[in-house]
């Protein structure tokens, strides 16, 4: 009877963890867009200044992964 409850807790988890997994990734990838967006990070940007639009994407990254760790992860 024990470990039936602790299978049944475990899997409970598991299917929390995926579901913040997939809202963490889908509201990064919303970020990620908006910002470039916001900021003219552009595919010319990348074809004409590549290690510029590296650059930027990389801050952008970053920028996001923080929002959604605060906002998301860590609330």
């Amino acid at each position: 009877m024990l470990f039936g409850g602790k299978n049944k807790v475990k899997g409970s988890l598991n299917l929390h963890l995926k579901e913040v997994d997939r809202q963490a990734q889908e509201m990064e990838q919303r970020l990620i867009s908006q910002l470039a967006q916001q900021e003219g990070v552009t595919e010319w940007l990348k074809a004409e200044h590549q290690m510029e639009w590296v650059a930027r994407m990389n801050n952008i990254r970053h920028r996001a992964d923080e929002i959604v760790l605060n906002e998301l992860i860590y609330a």
